[in-house]
């Protein structure tokens, strides 16, 4: 069924009607005929369809919030249950809207590039949030009242509010004589528990900065206290990359190198600084009105960040030089905030199970489950946390940069021109392109997908070698690759490929994901069936289709009703501690209850690794 010419069969009406698309908030006039997909395509609204309309792929999948639409097709009948098309459940490259409608569009259903950007409609509304602001009137002095401006000022704030200050931050302390003349002596006052740490014009904006600082990638989240709003997301590399791909060599740059230490701190300031100026750009506020910040990670980043030792984290039994909470000054870290704003780092769990994993169970409620639950926070280093009977049980899986795309001969971030899903039919190869941009480069989830199809249709033998019957399969002298995009299709740049080279990093990495899960399973004396639920988490996580996952053996072959996948939720915690002081209690408590399991200890890791890196479901 064609995507931009599907005729409404029961009116053949040429008349427009209005979609509306949400939470993308797209919305607008599309001509009647059109195809939900059609109408998406019309608005840009970047659904994933990667079978262009056929129906094939079912990744397109909407829910019918009102309006009408026409019947299911023989294609959705056989790919939903009466239930879900009952709960309006369809997909848009089937269904024709007959009438005005609104249609929701789950995350997994949208491109990449679009997941993001819906990602900064969250809200957070934290009961007991860090700061607090007051409006402040004070008397100014007169030769018969000489108090200090501090003294009158403190004195005006308890006799108006029931907050009390007992600390003064030099930073604000040395900016308040002259606000407070500026602003006729009505100021706004923001107090961190009982210090003063801003004094400002009435009113001012009171914003927070949540870091997800992860090896390969840093997500940034710029908050205002006043709504929960978060006013603007950005993403950057980690430059703390050109030390090393994973956080084993940039520990080993600091232990061999007299200044290693100091770059690496340097390296992550500076990417964070950046986001900084990039977030309050997008959002046209004062990076000095950022009072608060919240910043995660893993252990080795947590402490390079801070300058911590690491010698005593790099080898057995890889222990961390602190577990618990900090609050530490941004200046201190010479982080360009507010003046006196505070950083406030979670507890970490072990030597490679950091304050990141903490915030990804508090914002999934790990914690909190009833039923057996498996996490999997999918990155450079993958966390797994395993959830029974309110024990929780983390492990660490070194699964390298594939995922990222290092590693991989034509592979590149999920950025413009990265395919990020393949479908194969036959000889022809259908892709999915971020920004339906001409393909540059091979993203995670699309390198994924086309070993899951390789797989499947049989180019690829479960022990990972390439057939060379497939017309796609070439030798380019140096080893067999499968070609997705030939030289003719690039207008004469270079192929791009899926190479056998390619295919043994993608077993080692999803080997070390697998592995750590049946380990986990072991310790608990469980099976993979009973997991009654697999939050699938983690920028990678977010964006790979879990059916591709389950295809190569890198997650447990359950139904797909098991499934979230709930992108950056180490992201989200952040925000989540950053809004709420109970919320980092809960995240402290969380990481005293939870327990770690070193892979390298467990019986049979090694054969258990080996037999994980056949491409086959477990």
């Amino acid at each position: 069924m064609s995507t931009d010419a599907t005729r409404n069969p029961e009116s053949g009406s040429t008349d427009t009607i209005r979609v509306d698309f949400e939470p993308v908030g797209r919305r607008g006039p599309c001509r009647s005929g059109l195809s939900v997909l059609g109408c998406a395509q019309s608005l840009g609204v970047g659904l994933s369809a990667i079978c262009g309309g056929r129906g094939t792929c079912g990744r397109c999948r909407v829910v019918l919030i009102n309006g009408n639409l026409t019947p299911p097709t023989d294609i959705e009948r056989s790919l939903f249950s009466v239930e879900e098309l009952a709960s309006g459940l369809r997909l848009a490259c089937q269904a024709v809207p007959l009438s005005d409608c609104v249609i929701h569009v789950p995350e997994d259903s949208l491109s990449s590039a679009q997941r993001i950007q819906i990602e900064g409609l969250q809200l957070l509304s934290g009961k007991d949030p860090p700061l607090a602001e007051h409006r402040v009137t004070a008397s100014p002095p007169t030769l018969h009242d000489v108090r200090s401006d501090a003294d009158r000022l403190l004195t005006a704030l308890e006799e108006t509010s029931s907050a009390g200050c007992d600390k003064l931050d030099l930073e604000t302390t040395r900016a308040l004589s002259p606000i407070l003349r500026s602003q006729d002596w009505t100021v706004q006052v923001t107090l961190r528990g009982s210090e003063l740490v801003a004094v400002g014009p009435w009113p001012s904006p009171t914003l927070g900065l949540a870091v997800d600082l992860g090896t390969t990638k840093l997500a940034a989240y710029l908050l205002d206290y006043a709504t929960g709003a978060t006013l603007a997301a950005r993403g950057a590399m980690n430059p703390q990359l050109r030390f090393g791909e994973d956080v084993v060599a940039r520990l080993s740059h600091v232990l061999t190198t007299g200044n290693g230490a100091a770059e690496l701190s340097a390296a992550a300031v500076g990417a964070i600084n950046d986001l900084v100026i990039e977030l309050c750009g997008d959002a046209d506020v004062d990076p000095a009105r950022v009072l608060e910040a919240v910043i995660v990670g893993n252990t080795a980043m947590h402490h390079l960040l801070l300058g911590l030792p690491v010698e005593q984290l790099s080898r057995a039994p890889y222990v961390p030089s602190v577990s618990d909470a900090l609050d530490i000054k941004a200046r201190e870290l010479q982080i360009r905030i507010g003046p006196a704003a505070c950083i406030h780092f979670p507890p970490v769990i072990a030597g490679f199970v950091g304050s990141d994993h903490v915030a990804a169970l508090l914002a999934t409620n790990a914690h909190m489950t009833e039923e057996p639950l498996l996490v999997v926070d999918i990155g450079t280093n993958t966390e797994v946390c395993l959830a029974v009977n309110h024990r929780l049980t983390s492990a660490s899986c070194a699964s390298g940069p594939a995922f990222e795309g290092g590693h991989i001969r034509d592979g590149m971030r999920a950025a413009s021109g990265a395919i990020e899903h393949v479908q194969i039919d036959g000889d022809e190869v259908r892709l999915q392109v971020v920004e339906n941009a001409e393909p540059a480069g091979i993203c995670g989830s699309g390198i994924l997908d086309a070993l899951a199809e390789l797989t499947a249709h049989g180019v690829v033998d479960k022990g990972g070698r390439l057939k060379r019957e497939h017309p796609r399969v070439r030798n380019d002298g140096r080893s067999p690759e499968f070609v997705l995009v030939t030289e003719e299709e690039r207008a004469g740049k270079a192929a791009l490929s899926v190479t056998q080279g390619d295919i043994r990093q993608l077993q080692l990495a999803k080997a070390a994901i697998a592995t750590g899960i049946q380990a986990l399973l072991e310790h608990e004396g469980m099976e993979a069936r009973q997991l009654s639920s697999v939050i699938v988490a983690g920028a990678f996580g977010t964006y790979i289709d879990v059916r591709s996952a389950i295809t190569v053996g890198m997650l447990p072959d359950l139904p797909l009703e098991r499934f979230s996948q709930v992108g950056n939720a180490a992201g989200a915690g952040a925000k989540m501690a950053l809004s709420s002081v109970s919320q980092r209690e809960q995240a402290r408590a969380l990481a005293r209850r939870a327990g770690y399991l070193e892979l390298a200890t467990s019986p049979g890791f090694m054969k258990r690794f080996v037999d994980n890196t056949a491409l086959a479901p477990f």
